[in-house]
């Protein structure tokens, strides 16, 4: 009982804001969907730029054709000897058979082999995520009532029942999926986006892009990032300060020292964000600026060019997040550096796989784990936010 409860106590301290805190080891336990190394690299992605003063590190514990009764007999050296605090658990497509063996029996495996899992975490003071899978092919709104999703939902229900988090995979991208769905009807074949390959069962990257969108709001990712409002009665400040204020009759310049950044991916990603709905989701970095005369203004930070906007445009507010003066370039200096960031999690993993096919190797090993060591310092290196010096200027 004791046990119990001071397990709880940790799932309740992990969730009073984002759930990955500082100190945290994160490892991904599942599939092929997870061992494509997609939706992982985003969630690191996003961790390092949002919050970059917590030290949470990244195992990808993925394994193809894998299920939840399966991956009993690695958790220990996938997960537990990785130094994990928190494990995200996301199986069911392999457990049923990619839908051939949808029966009780592999249901009743599922379930136990969820069941296990929860009990191994609890003696390691590991605090798990039980996911359901990735959403598969076909009409989602038929998907809402079949077998995957509600043996799912019986994992999910079983882990709350025993004081664990949950995180509906499915119902997050399936809502993604029917405005894909619904995009599609309208577009030219070569033109339209999808969320699988042929299979109907693997993800494409836009796909990965979706779950990693969903996992991150699962673990509570703020809808803000920052946001600075400037008037002539003052400053309001929300994650961010702001000092150097300096107003004139062509308009104003300030400096802004941000806590944590917003995600960026590079130049037309934002095209995907008509279907995910990353920057009001978890992507709000934003300005208002009121008391400007009337006429328009070339937006400029860190010497990079945000383009132009109105008055009236900046008195109401925008999430500049994204914004650039050139859709060939990332827009601001958080822009460029998450970019950078981008850059490293894509380099450490192409590392990380590289020490896994030299696992029989141990001077390849070593130097691998040496060099990861100096990878995460470079990624937090890279996130830190810097003070951007802002100057918004009427345009003559």
């Amino acid at each position: 009982m004791k046990r119990r409860l001071l397990f709880l106590a940790l799932i309740a301290t992990a969730r009073a804001d984002f759930a990955l805190q500082d100190g945290d080891t994160v490892a991904f336990l599942g599939d092929s969907i997870t061992a494509a190394r997609g939706y992982t690299k985003v969630v690191e992605h996003y961790t390092l730029m949002r919050f970059p003063d917590r030290k949470v590190r990244f195992v990808n514990a993925g394994e193809g054709g894998d299920t939840a009764s399966k991956c009993l007999d690695r958790l220990q050296r996938d997960v537990f000897d990785q130094g994990a605090t928190v494990v995200t658990v996301a199986f069911g497509i392999n457990d049923i058979g990619w839908g051939t063996k949808a029966d009780d029996e592999h249901k009743q495996a599922y379930l136990d082999g969820i069941r296990t899992i929860i009990g191994r975490c609890r003696e390691k003071k590991v605090r798990p995520f039980i996911c359901s899978p990735a959403v598969t092919e076909g009409n989602p709104d038929k998907a809402e009532k079949e077998y995957l999703q509600t043996m799912a939902d019986e994992g999910m229900a079983l882990a709350k029942s025993l004081g664990v988090e949950t995180i509906d995979l499915q119902r997050g991208m399936r809502e993604i999926q029917r405005k894909v769905i619904e995009s599609n009807k309208t577009t030219k074949e070569e033109d339209r986006t999808y969320l699988h390959v042929k299979d109907g069962i693997h993800l494409t990257d836009f796909g990965q892009l979706a779950m990693g969108y969903a996992m991150l709001k699962g673990l509570g990712a703020p809808e803000n990032v920052s946001a600075v409002t400037l008037s002539a009665g003052g400053v309001e400040t929300d994650g961010c300060t702001v000092n150097e204020v300096e107003w004139s009759a062509d308009g104003v310049a300030f400096t802004r020292l941000d806590e944590g950044l917003p995600l960026n991916f590079g130049p037309f990603t934002a095209l995907q964000y008509r279907w995910i709905p990353v920057p009001d989701g978890i992507n709000r970095y934003l300005l208002t600026v009121r008391d400007l005369p009337e006429g328009e203004y070339e937006i400029v930070a860190g010497g990079r060019s945000l383009g132009k906007a109105s008055a009236s445009e900046l008195a109401r507010g925008m999430n500049i997040s994204s914004r650039t003066g050139n859709a060939w370039f990332p827009g601001g200096p958080w822009d460029l550096q998450s970019c950078v960031v981008k850059e490293l999690v894509d380099a450490r993993d192409k590392l990380w796989m590289g020490g896994q096919l030299a696992k029989d190797d141990p001077e390849v090993v070593a130097g691998v784990k040496e060099l990861d060591d100096e990878m995460v310092d470079l990624q937090r290196l890279a996130a830190k936010p810097r003070p951007y010096r802002f100057e918004i200027t009427r345009v003559p």
